[in-house]
């Protein structure tokens, strides 16, 4: 196999050379380059491409083509390569077609002619599309391999930690991969070893621990030993804004996240009503955009790290970890998010991460390709889901108490389940019981309204119910509201027992907690919107109030 291969199309000779000229300028030792002005002639070639074995990592098409438009090309060009890259090539007067291109092809780019200068307005956008595509890929080849149970928690915790740290690597599944069997003999392991990470120099984990591979792969558990200006609890989208803002105004800041980036947004398979991206954004590549900003700009992150409380001393601030180890500073922001509370039935427990799942689990999305999946929630979270496991499984399955999704979903999300044949919504339903021997094989539902059961077979369910606050860590005697949510500004202030905690002669900051310097943001803070563009601007308001704290101690 060769090469990954950047596909252009466009039927004027003059335009095509033009692009394919620029881009093997700039991308000719990493990339192949094809072109062709037929639509006919192209989707032939990919069956070529296809049959050697070789990868598109992204196609760009001229939209106004006489036989077959750039629209339906890339239709149809599609199911030859689903995880390729689609940019589509318009005139001004075409932005009608590259709005409908992203409904219908899920187009990731639209780019107007003419592109120059390139270095501004052709490269920057390739660049970033194919970071993205080189994320997302799954390793085939070298690189990390991870050889486990499909139906193993553990295993799933590793896939978890390295997809979601945006580290490539390769799953073998020990009962059907032969190469897999090959390296346990050739290292005199044996399946009760397993998992077993095997590294890119050749050495290998046996049955290893988080902090353990989270060391091997360069992410840093231990803290320097230094004071830091802010100190931000949480890696989710108000964390990472937090560190960028820090970060950028010379604040010496450091990010702990006791997983991995992203939060609950980055396991999100697209986003489509955040800001600036029309066609929609990945969690994991919002996550991966935001980190690469915040070490840029000089953030540092400590990971998997869990904190286990926070102390005041001195008027300084101590966040003490899960390993006893302390990080001292001046400031703390806390940015913890929430999680989906526990679906307290029969059988759930003891079949999670094996065939049960909390959130997205995008990493398991493929073992079930041809599937019945099963999803409970009607949120948003709970829609995208769903949009993204129907590419893979036969029939997914929504469960909700409710009537419909109306209340609780997104209009643009409950449109796209609707028109998809393999998406059906079962309402006035909950969970009863999950059946299996040694994973998921069957759910039994109950209708609310009737009060009647059904055992029905499934090899998946995903769990969206509600949300708890990540605050059973706290140390101090922070004020929480009844749901275990953080108070700040003036929800503490009208607390009964505020003056006894408060003492300080000015009020508590917009985004401040109970404990001066100590902030709350995002998903976490009593009152937020629970929207990924809220918590942006909630982690970088905060820095401002750090700015304002600073400058009085």
């Amino acid at each position: 196999m060769g090469l990954p291969v950047i596909f252009c199309i466009d039927d004027d000779p003059q335009v095509l050379r033009a692009i394919t000229r620029d881009l093997k300028a700039h991308y000719r030792s990493t990339y192949k380059i094809l072109s062709t002005t037929e639509a006919a002639e192209a989707l032939e070639m990919l069956g070529t491409l296809k049959n050697r074995g070789d990868t598109v990592a992204l196609f760009l098409s001229d939209q106004r083509m006489p036989v077959m438009d750039g629209v339906e090309f890339l239709k149809q060009a599609l199911p030859h390569y689903p995880q390729a890259k689609r940019v589509l090539l318009t005139a001004y007067a075409d932005t009608e077609a590259a709005i409908r291109a992203i409904n219908d092809v899920r187009l990731d780019y639209y780019l107007t002619k003419p592109w120059n200068p390139p270095e501004e307005k052709l490269y920057p956008v390739v660049d970033e599309l194919l970071d993205e595509w080189q994320a997302g890929v799954r390793q085939t080849t070298g690189g990390i391999r991870l050889i486990g149970y499909q139906y193993s928690p553990k295993s799933h915790d590793i896939k978890e930690l390295l997809s979601r740290n945006l580290v490539p690597y390769q799953w073998l599944d020990i009962e059907d991969s032969e190469a897999a069997e090959e390296l346990l003999t050739r290292n005199n392991l044996t399946r009760k070893n397993l998992p077993v990470v095997f590294f890119e120099d050749g050495e290998f984990l046996a049955d290893p621990s988080i902090q353990e591979i989270a060391a091997r792969i360069g992410l840093n558990p231990h803290p320097p030993d230094k004071m830091y200006d802010v100190v931000i609890v949480g890696a989710g989208p108000a964390g990472l804004a937090a560190a960028v803002y820090g970060a950028s105004e010379g604040l010496q800041t450091l990010v702990i996240e006791r997983t991995a980036p992203g939060g609950q947004a980055g396991t999100s398979s697209r986003i489509e009503n955040y800001l600036g991206f029309p066609s929609g954004v990945s969690g994991a590549e919002l996550t991966r955009r935001a980190m690469t900003q915040a070490t840029r700009l000089g953030a540092e992150f400590l990971a998997p790290r869990a904190v286990k409380e926070i102390q005041q001393l001195n008027g300084y601030k101590r966040v003490v970890l899960d390993n006893d180890l302390v990080v001292n500073t001046r400031a703390i922001i806390v940015t913890t998010g929430v999680d989906y509370r526990k679906l307290d039935k029969k059988g759930i427990e003891a079949f999670t991460g094996a065939g049960i799942y909390y959130g997205a689990a995008m990493t398991e999305a493929a073992a079930y390709t041809g599937k019945q999946v099963y999803i409970v929630g009607g949120g948003n979270s709970a829609g995208q889901a769903a949009v993204y496991l129907s590419k893979f499984a036969a029939n997914v399955f929504i469960v909700i108490r409710r009537a419909s999704l109306v209340d609780t979903m997104s209009a643009y999300l409950i449109d796209q389940i609707k028109a998809l044949p393999t998406i059906e919504v079962l309402p006035f339903t909950e969970i009863d019981e999950a059946r299996g021997d040694d994973r998921l094989a069957e759910l039994v539902l109950e209708n609310v309204k009737t009060n009647t059961f059904e055992t029905r077979p499934a090899n998946a369910l995903f769990i969206f119910i509600g949300a708890k606050p990540v605050t059973d860590w706290m140390g101090l005697d922070f004020l929480m509201d009844e749901k275990g949510f953080i108070e700040t500004g003036r929800d503490v202030k009208s607390r009964a027992d505020f003056q006894k905690i408060w003492k300080l002669d000015r009020d508590p900051y917009l985004l401040e907690t109970c404990s001066p310097g100590v902030f709350a943001a995002g998903d976490v803070r009593s009152g937020a919107m629970n929207r990924v563009a809220s918590a942006v601007g909630e982690g970088s308001m905060a820095i401002s109030f750090v700015h304002r704290y600073l400058a009085e101690v």
